[in-house]
C-alpha cells in the first residue's frame, strides 16, 4: 500500500497527525529553512504533500534492501530525518544479521526518531547518530541511502561524500540517491516547477505557503541536473546509474558499485 506507507511507518504517534502550517501565515522575516523542532512536528505531512511519490520511494527502498542487503553487512540511511527509509529497510530485510546506521545532523530529528524506534522490534540492529554525514566513515556497506539528502550538502562537499560512500561499499552494493533536480533546459525546468507547484496546490498548500517556503529554501536546497549527478557519480567510482523513479522534478537513482 504505497500511498499509505508513510502513515503506516509512523502510525500510533501524534506526530503523524499534525498538519504542516508553518508558512500558512505571512512572515515579516523569513529565516533559512532548517530541520528544527517545528519542522519535526509536521514532517510526515510536509514530506507527503511536498515530494511526489515519497511513499512509493520508501516502499522501493525497502524492496531494494530486501534484494541487496547481504548477511553480516551494514546499511546506511544518511540524512535519515524521522527514519522513514530506515524503517522501510528494517521491515523488509529478510534476515536479522545486519547493522543499520541512521545518521542526521538535526538533533531534533534524531531525538524524535529515537522515540519512534523504541517501539520497533529491530531496535537492537539500529544505531542512531546525530552527526554531519560529510565526516562519516563508511564500511562493509551493502546499501547506502541518500533520500533527498545530497541536495542539502554544500556543492564542494558532494564529490568527497560520494567517494567516501564508494570506498566503504562492498562489491555488488548499491547507493539509492533521491534528489530534487534542475532540468537540463530553462524551458523544461520552468514546466517542471509549474507542475510541482500544481502538485502542492492539489495537496492543499496555498500560494502564500508555496512562495514563502521557496524563499526559505533558497540557497539551502540546491538542486542539480541529472547529467551533473551522473558525471559526479562516475567520478566517485560508481559503475552504473539507473533512473528507477521520477515524479516531475524529483528522481530516484539506483547506483551500482
Amino acid at each position: 500500500m504505497p500511498l499509505e506507507l508513510v502513515m503506516i511507518l509512523w502510525s500510533g504517534h501524534d506526530l503523524a497527525m499534525q498538519k504542516d502550517k508553518l508558512y500558512a501565515q505571512m512572515h515579516d522575516q523569513l529565516h533559512a529553512f532548517r530541520f528544527d523542532d517545528a519542522v519535526v512536528d509536521v514532517f510526515p505531512d510536509m514530506i507527503q504533500r511536498s515530494v511526489p511519490n515519497y511513499a512509493t520511494t520508501l516502499l522501493s527502498i525497502g524492496l531494494l534492501a530486501q534484494r541487496y542487503v547481504t548477511s553480516g553487512s551494514h546499511c546506511y540511511d544518511l540524512g535519515c530525518s524521522l527514519g522513514g527509509a530506515s524503517l522501510a529497510m528494517g521491515r523488509a530485510i529478510p534476515h536479522q544479521n545486519y547493522k543499520l546506521f541512521a545518521v542526521d545532523q538535526s538533533e531534533a530529528m534524531i531525538q524524535r526518531f529515537s522515540k519512534l524506534l523504541g517501539q520497533e522490534f529491530f531496535l537492537s540492529r539500529f544505531e542512531l547518530t546525530c552527526a554531519d554525514i560529510s565526516n562519516l566513515i563508511i564500511s562493509n556497506a551493502s546499501i547506502v541511502v541518500l533520500n533527498y539528502t545530497l541536495q542539502f550538502i554544500h556543492l564542494e562537499q558532494r564529490l568527497a561524500l560520494l567517494q567516501t560512500i564508494h570506498a566503504g561499499m562492498n562489491e555488488g552494493g548499491v547507493l539509492v540517491l533521491s534528489e530534487k533536480i534542475h532540468a537540463e533546459t530553462k524551458a523544461e525546468n520552468k514546466r517542471l516547477i509549474a507542475l510541482h507547484e500544481a502538485f502542492k496546490k492539489a495537496c492543499g498548500y496555498s500560494e502564500l505557503e508555496i512562495s514563502q517556503k521557496r524563499v526559505a529554501l533558497e540557497n539551502v536546497l540546491v538542486p542539480e541536473t541529472i547529467s551533473v549527478h551522473r558525471q559526479r557519480l562516475s567520478q566517485a567510482g560508481f559503475s552504473h546509474v539507473e533512473e528507477i523513479m521520477r515524479g516531475f522534478n524529483f528522481v530516484t537513482l539506483l547506483v551500482h558499485k
